[in-house]
């Protein structure tokens, strides 16, 4: 009986495979007994079970099929509901393991390349596979590295867990343990494979092949698809598999065949069963391909992991492997080679395949358990030899009829009995494939099997259109070529000679070898020439046809654009290979009969020229690409080409290498490199973060395959080099890794081998080698140095060149971590053996260290720990050799990839843990372009020029100057607040009264200027400390200055320490001074006030009117008596001259007897009348002819520091007159000090006369000033005067008083004007310099030493004025000062509202004062003004004078007179703002002079370089070295030729030539340019960054040229032709490139 209600919801499908559905329903209400689970096919009913749960496995379905699955639930009461149903289909076989495997989205879009290649956590981690989807990248991984354990991937023994071994007495059940250890969800390892192999595109199955060909595993030929019963020929697969083998025949003369697999004319045997057979057929191969010493699993075999679970898509599979004698009888099985294919699956149900093996192979063994007559046809066509292999199992009247039917030989028979062991069965097969091998006439080539393929049905891979099309591509080129040279020639024309050419003038072009005594701008000039000629050259070449083709194939769409790439490689390789056989076959009968020198040298030439690759095509794309640039950017010619480095950027992104060096020119096409990494950088921006890894190494010790094995990659390998240079790889990181790692890529460089006996017949090898190291170092952020042997001493040829590329990188900023790994070192002992020889490397590494300095003349490193951070116990890795055994049978050598493997993860974690960040790809370019510059250059080291080092070193300057300044604006602060102190100590100003007396202020002032001064100087050394450990803005490109600013920051703080304790010193002394003066004051104004008061009584008691004339005829007459009875002294003026003479006597008493002599033979009242002029007769011994040219440059330097050191000691004393204050006899010794010092670090001033003079008379001037500061000081000062200029004050108070006028309006009035007003422009005075300082800095101009001379330089171009050129090279300091001033000058406005700013502030601080005071305990006026500048006291300074003053006659209301004062300060917060536009009066009243700290800190250390005075422009007081960014033309330095005429030289560039100079640090001699650093080794001279970087100064020249000779009394320069053409705009350019500004 049916219910009604039915079941609401269908039943769920949970999980299908191929041949099970799970499903799952609800319940239904009520109690349910039982379901009917029914599974339909159409109308038929396939299953019907019963079951009791909701859920319901149903298996043995058919795969690939639809069906229909009903529930209907029994109820207890007898009820049934209605059925549901819902449907579903199996999956297929194939599907069913792709999404076991996780396979499944991979099925259509394939896996590429770099997917398997990024770098991901997984790529570096030893966890063992947990799943099936683990399984597949597992063995991915091992086998990208090459590992023959990549097979080893059953992962259920990993799983088995220590609880599932119990103790416990449950039933042993046999069966179900030895189920359970068969079945499960483990898959075949060849179903892996072949899984693998459906998912990949066509050039990951060609790396897996390769790769598995390696390890000596069988490679798919026939790769079946289960689903369609159909399978393909994987004829691209194995087209990149290339074999090298030593048959028979070449056994005597070593020879070696090196061919394509696909290529190889050679027997192939086919291994197939035929129904069930007890016998392994593939461990019995394995046996036969193994010798006794050499064991290896070729074939995968029931007994290996992974292969004893049924297979589900492997039946069908054909796999190939080859047998290649080493050409020892001794080793080799077989003396010829031959393939071996293995049939999987039984051949009845996989006819197509076994066709195809019977019409492809010499003969075909078929094992089997039985065999009948149905069989027959399957053999009765067969072109092969068939071989029936049984064993005691087979029927053998069965045999006999079938071996009748199909008239086979009994010999083709073989039984293995039960007597027979496994050795002797093999021996016996491998001697029926001898006779074969060796007989057979069917020798197919594998690219000849696809007409059989096609005639079976059989698909083959490289059918695919897109691989068609590049093959006819390619084709359509390579064909065309006969023979290699001419071909270069021809097709490749601008990487001929014309390239050549051009490289050896741009070196040139930096290193002038060959000027001899020519012009150096000229000589320059004629090479530009020659240059522009070899372009236009280039540029008449057409493209040729080849060329056309080439850009052609890269312009296809992507998928058959790289089989393009990969069809020119392989088709190149071929021709090659062919032709390197040619030349060594030549070589070897050269050998032979000759031995004349030159011949082997041209075979050499030969072989190096030999080689062809697509290199060689990419590399003319980018000749004619930088060969357009030469054309106008309208050119249609060059417009067309602009795609180019676009197009090669992408290349770039898809895996193929772009060549960095060209290995045949020892050349970078700069602009080419740089333009394809920029429109890299456009591609994958913002993703643009790279770190690199190079190698470097000895010709053939396995670089290449090191890198290969390391990350996957598939660099060019071969026993000695064709192709030479540096290629870079980019490999993606994966996104879980690029947090870590903080990059978005990877860029692997592989370098030609060092040291190369090739290259070594060559002139420029050592040169070469030498650029090379240098270049890949200092790109890298991981070196490995690659040696081929356990013994260190093979390292000593490349150990020179190496140490001296890193001493380069420490000197520039760079520290690339450097590995050194030890090939074929197999011992498991050779670490703790080897500890000796690690320590006689480091000792040969420490011996070439002190030779590389003393080349690079950097002998303060002593050590290659010096250099770089290296530990010989961590920084070296010993790796096995690449093969187990002898090749080309050997399979790599699975601890060679494991140690490769371990050696990868320490790179990740080194980079994982670098100390700077990761260079973004503009970046790299940077490093390229400028790395290479360097290496032009002779000597690397001090020609390197870094953009990013530059930003760098102008952040780090940027940085420090805003510390700088913060130190200095504290300690201005401090001094002033200090001083106001000392100014107010003693008065009713003076808050506190904790101190005594003043010298107990003056201590304690000090102790606290230490501590101030040690808080800050800590404070930026912490700051250093901190800047230092950040990861971002390349810091680590500047660590080398560290020491400086921390030199800097020390000396700052001695310098203002001193500063301060002198300020300290005088105000005390000045204070003292003051104190005796104010207390004779105070007593006379007491005394006229008491006599005031009596006068006021004395008229009062007269009860008469009296009328202000009379009033003023009683104050006259009482003033005239006061006069009369008061006691005035005159203060003892101090005898400067006596003074300061006896100051400069004692500067000189300790330089000899002679400078006291000199210094008493004139009068210091005679000195400084006149303007100062040095005429000292010097060099008197030199010869006569160089006497008048070595006296007058002596004179004019001597002079012109003279002026800057007189201009210096003026600026001080006009500092101090400025201030009014009386002389002290500390501002001399500060006046000897400036002159001392400056004379010091002038090492051109020797002579004793000159400092004698030049002391007399700035010693002298000063003494005059400072006697007229002393005469008005005193007279400011005088008791007397001073009482006398207050006489009407007092009157007018007198008869205030006497006529009870109210005093509260005009006594607040004069408390503000006299008191207030005086003390806030003070404080302005005060604090007004620092903010305008503060302010200028935030302008770009005044940021760094570098950004104030470009600005300064560009302001000169824009005005274009010779008068200004003309001051700013012969009067720099003047010149910069004035324009410093200006510019503070047009930032008036910001003057004005800082001016505004004090005075709203200290209008404020008094408001509140008078608040205060009012609100406190005061009495009366005096109390409550006594109060106010209590209040004040910390922030103002207010007259003891003036304030004593104002207390005299004073009986004004305290409340009014607060009310009026209130008014007063306000109206004074109007008032006092000064509008006057003459700002440069108002900037010499300021305490401190922004003008001239700017001066100062712009003008640095003042040197300016010795052959053409450009401004040094090193940030920090206390830099070793002086650089300047621009040199100039020696002309605008005054600099003449012997003939008179100016110069056009620019020591920039004549540094590096082999010219000559003298001067006088050269007392006279010739002296090379080159050698410039022996008489100037404090001076840096950097070549120019580029060839047109001195163009602003070539302009300025040009323009001015016969203006410039003419104040110079010379004949006008010769101006080069190439100099005319330089225009404004790019003598902006120029100067925005030198000084990188972007």
């Amino acid at each position: 009986m049916s219910a009604n209600k039915s079941i609401q919801v269908p039943p769920t499908v949970v999980r299908v495979s191929d041949v099970s559905v799970i499903l799952f329903w609800e319940p239904p209400a009520g109690e349910v007994e039982s379901y009917t689970v029914s599974c339909c096919r159409g109308e038929e009913v396939v299953k019907e079970l019963q079951t009791d749960g909701t859920s319901l496995t149903i298996r043995d379905l058919q795969p690939g099929r639809d069906y229909l699955f009903s529930v209907c639930a029994q109820l207890k009461d007898g009820l049934k509901r209605e059925p549901t149903a819902t449907s579903a289909g199996t999956k297929t076989r194939f599907e069913d393991v792709l999404e076991v495997l996780g396979l499944q989205q991979y099925y259509k879009e394939k896996l590429s390349l770099d997917k398997i290649l990024q770098i991901d956590q997984k790529s570096i981690t030893d966890a063992p596979p947990e799943s099936n989807t683990d399984v597949v990248w597992y063995f991915l991984k091992k086998l990208m590295m090459v590992n023959v354990t990549a097979r080893n991937v059953d992962y259920t023994s990993q799983n088995m867990s220590a609880g599932e071994l119990t103790d416990d007495d449950s039933v042993f059940d046999l069966d179900g343990l030895t189920s359970a250890m068969c079945l499960g969800d483990r898959i075949h390892l060849l179903d892996i494979m072949t899984a693998l192999f459906h998912c990949s595109d066509g050039f990951v199955q060609q790396e897996l092949s390769r790769k598995m060909s390696m390890c000596q595993f069988a490679v798919p030929l026939l790769l079946p698809n289960c689903d369609s019963n159909q399978c393909t020929l994987m004829l691209w697969a194995l087209r990149d598999i290339v074999k090298r083998y030593r048959p028979k025949s070449l056994s005597e003369t070593k020879g070696f065949k090196e061919e394509r697999i696909v290529h190889s004319e050679i027997p192939m045997i086919s291994f197939v069963r035929l129904g069930d057979c007890s016998l392994s057929k593939s461990k019995t191969l394995n046996q036969l391909l193994s010798n006794s010493q050499q064991y290896h699993d070729t074939f995968v075999h029931r007994d290996m992991e992974g292969g004893d679970c049924p297979r589900t898509i492997s039946n069908g599979l054909a796999e190939m492997t080859w047998y290649l004698p080493c050409g020892n009888k001794n080793i080799d099985i077989f003396d010829e080679p031959v393939a071996v294919v293995n049939l999987h699956g039984d051949i009845a149900s996989f006819e197509t395949q076994f066709s195809f093996l019977c019409q492809t192979s010499s003969a075909v063994f078929v094992f089997f358990d039985n065999v009948d007559s149905e069989c027959t046809h399957l053999m009765t066509k067969s072109r092969a030899h068939i071989f029936l292999v049984g064993n005691q199992k087979t029927n053998r009247s069965a045999l006999q009829e079938v071996a009748t039917k199909i008239q086979l030989p009994k010999g083709n028979i073989m039984l293995k009995s039960k007597t027979m062991n496994d050795a002797n069965f093999v021996k016996k097969l491998q001697n029926i494939m001898r006779k074969f091998i060796v007989d057979s006439k069917l020798r197919l080539q594998i690219e000849e099997m696809t007409s059989v393929a096609h005639n079976l049905g059989v698909q083959v891979d490289e059918d695919r259109p897109e691989c068609q099309n590049a093959k006819r591509n390619a084709d359509a080129i390579t064909a065309e070529i006969h023979d290699t040279l001419v071909f270069k020639k021809t097709q490749l024309p601008r990487q001929g000679q014309i390239w050549k050419k051009l490289t050896s003038i741009e070196k040139e072009e930096f290193r002038l070898q060959r000027a001899g005594s020519k012009n150096i701008e000229e000589y320059k000039s004629d090479l530009l020439k020659c240059k522009l000629y070899l372009l236009q050259e280039q540029n008449k070449c057409d493209i040729s046809i080849a060329m056309s083709c080439f850009i052609k194939g890269l312009l296809s769409p992507v998928a058959e654009r790289s089989y393009f790439l990969k069809w020119m490689r392989i088709n190149l390789d071929n021709l090659s290979s062919e032709n390197l056989s040619d030349l060594r076959e030549q070589y070897k009968e050269k050998s032979k009969s000759s031995n004349n020198k030159e011949e082997f040298k041209k075979i050499d030439e030969q072989l190096s020229n030999s080689s062809l690759g697509t290199e060689h095509f990419f590399r003319e794309m980018g000749q004619i690409y930088e060969a357009s640039l030469s054309l106008p950017e309208s050119d249609p010619s060059r417009e067309q080409l602009q795609h180019l480095p676009r197009l090669c950027a992408q290349l770039l992104l898809d895996g193929f290498p772009l060549e960095l060096v060209d290995g045949d020119a020892s050349n970078i096409p700069l602009r080419w490199v740089s333009d394809v990494l920029a429109q890299l950088n456009e591609l994958v921006s913002p993703n643009n973060k790279i770190l690199v890894v190079t190698v470097l190494g000895v010709q053939s010790t396995g670089k290449s395959t090191l890198l290969n094995t390391m990350f996957g990659v598939q660099f060019a390998v071969s026993s000695g080099r064709c192709t030479r240079g540096a290629f870079m790889l980019l490999i993606k990181i994966s996104e879980e890794m690029k947090t870590s790692l903080n990059c978005d890529f990877l860029v692997i460089v592989d370098t030609e081998g060092l040291k190369s006996l090739e290259l070594a017949q060559l002139d420029n090898s050592h040169e070469h080698d030498n650029e090379l190291a240098t270049l890949v170092i200092g790109l890298s952020d991981i070196t490995l140095i690659n040696t081929a042997t356990e013994n260190s001493t093979e390292m000593k040829d490349i150990l020179q060149i190496v140490v001296q590329a890193f001493l380069r990188m420490k000197e520039v900023g760079r520290k690339p971590n450097c590995q050194f790994v030890h090939q074929k070192v197999s011992d498991v002992s050779a670490h703790e053996k080897n500890l000796r020889e690690r320590k006689l490397l480091l000792q040969q590494l420490n011996e070439m260290t002190q030779a590389a300095a003393k080349m690079e003349r950097k002998e303060e490193n002593k050590s290659f720990t010096d250099v770089m951070d290296y530990d010989p116990d961590t920084g070296n890795w010993y790796i096995p050799g690449l093969w187990n055994g002898n090749p080309p049978m050997a399979p790599v050598n699975a601890g060679y990839s494991e140690a490769v493997y371990e050696l990868k993860k320490n790179l990740m974690h080194i980079l994982e843990n670098h100390e700077s960040t990761a260079n973004n790809i503009l970046e790299f370019r940077e490093w390229i372009t400028s790395l290479w510059n360097a290496v032009k250059h002779e000597n690397f080291i001090f020609s390197f020029r870094n953009s990013l080092v530059a930003d760098a070193y102008m952040r780090l300057c940027t940085e420090y100057n805003k510390w700088e300044w913060e130190f200095k604006k504290a300690m201005y602060t401090w001094s002033t607040n200090a001083e106001i102190k000392i100014k107010n100590f003693g008065t009713v100003a003076c808050a506190s009264q904790e101190h005594q007396s003043i010298e107990q202020l003056h201590t304690d002032l000090k102790m606290s200027a230490i501590n101030e001064l040690a808080k800050w100087e800590r404070k930026l050394l912490n700051n250093l400390v901190l800047y230092f450990e950040q990861k971002d803005g390349h810091v680590y490109l500047v660590e080398g200055y560290k020491q400086e600013f921390e030199n800097c920051t020390r000396m700052l703080g001695i310098q203002l320490k001193s500063s301060v304790f002198n300020e300290l010193h005088v105000a005390v002394d000045l204070k003292r001074g003051q104190a005796e003066l104010d207390r004779v004051k105070e007593k006379h104004t007491k005394e006229i006030e008491k006599r005031v008061n009596k006068l006021i009584e004395s008229c009062r008691k007269k009860h008469a009117q009296m009328t202000d004339e009379e009033l003023d005829t009683e104050f006259d007459e009482m003033w005239s008596e006061a006069l009369k009875d008061l006691e005035f002294f005159k203060q003892k003026p101090l005898d400067i001259f006596a003074n300061v003479g006896s100051h400069l006597r004692e500067n000189m008493r300790n330089k000899g007897s002679h400078a006291c002599e000199e210094l008493s033979k004139k009068s210091l009242m005679d000195c400084g009348l006149s303007p100062f002029k040095y005429t000292a007769d010097v060099w008197k011994k030199a010869k006569q002819q160089l006497y008048e040219l070595v006296r007058n440059e002596s004179l004019v330097n001597v002079q012109n520091s003279a002026e800057q050191i007189i201009a210096a000691c003026q600026q001080f004393v006009s500092e101090k007159v400025e201030r009014k204050n009386n002389y002290h006899e500390t501002f001399i010794l500060e006046i000897l000090h400036i002159i001392d010092t400056d004379l010091s670090n002038d090492q051109m001033i020797k002579d004793m006369d000159f400092e004698v003079s030049l002391k007399q008379h700035i010693c002298a001037t000063a003494a005059r000033q400072f006697q007229k500061m002393q005469e008005d000081f005193l007279s400011e000062n005088d008791p007397y005067l001073c009482l006398n200029k207050n006489k009407e004050k007092f009157s007018a108070d007198f008869k205030d008083v006497f006529n009870k006028q109210d005093q509260c309006h005009k006594k607040a009035v004069e408390f503000t004007e006299r008191c207030l007003k005086v003390a806030v422009k003070d404080f302005i005075n005060r604090s007004l310099g620092a903010d305008i300082m503060g302010e200028m800095q935030t302008h770009q101009e005044f940021h760094t030493r570098t950004d104030f001379q470009y600005s300064v330089l560009q302001d000169l171009l824009e005005k274009h004025r010779f008068h200004d050129f003309l001051r700013y090279t012969r009067h720099y300091e003047d010149y910069v000062k004035e324009w410093i001033l200006l510019k503070i000058c047009a930032c008036s406005s910001a003057v004005y509202d800082f001016e505004k700013k004090h005075i709203q502030s200290c209008v404020r601080s008094i408001e509140d004062a008078v608040t205060k005071a009012k609100e406190g305990d005061t009495e009366n006026v005096k109390s409550l003004v006594e109060e106010i500048c209590k209040e004040l006291g910390d922030k103002l300074a207010i007259s003891k004078e003036a304030l004593d003053t104002f207390m005299v006659l004073n009986n004004a209301d305290m409340d009014t007179f607060a009310f009026w004062l209130t008014s007063c300060v306000n109206d004074l917060g109007q008032s006092l703002p000064n509008k006057d536009k003459n700002i440069k009066k108002r900037l010499q009243r300021l305490h401190v002079k922004p003008q001239d700290e700017l001066f100062n800190k712009m003008i640095g250390c003042g040197k300016q370089c010795p052959f053409c005075q450009a401004p040094c422009e090193a940030s920090g007081s206390a830099h070793s070295e002086h650089f300047a960014s621009l040199h100039r033309p020696q002309a605008l330095g005054n600099f003449k030729w012997e003939t008179g005429k100016l110069t056009t030289d620019i020591c920039s560039t004549i540094v590096n030539s082999a010219r000559r100079f003298q001067s006088v640090a050269t007392k006279g001699k010739w002296q090379p340019y080159k050698k410039y650093r022996e008489i100037y080794p404090d001076w840096k001279i950097v070549p120019d960054i580029s060839l047109d970087s001195s163009d602003y100064w070539k302009y300025m020249l040009k323009e001015f040229n016969k203006e410039f000779a003419q104040v110079y009394q010379a004949e006008p320069a010769d101006i080069p032709n190439i100099w005319m053409s330089i225009t404004k705009s790019r003598a902006v350019k120029s100067l925005k490139t030198s000084f990188n500004i972007k």
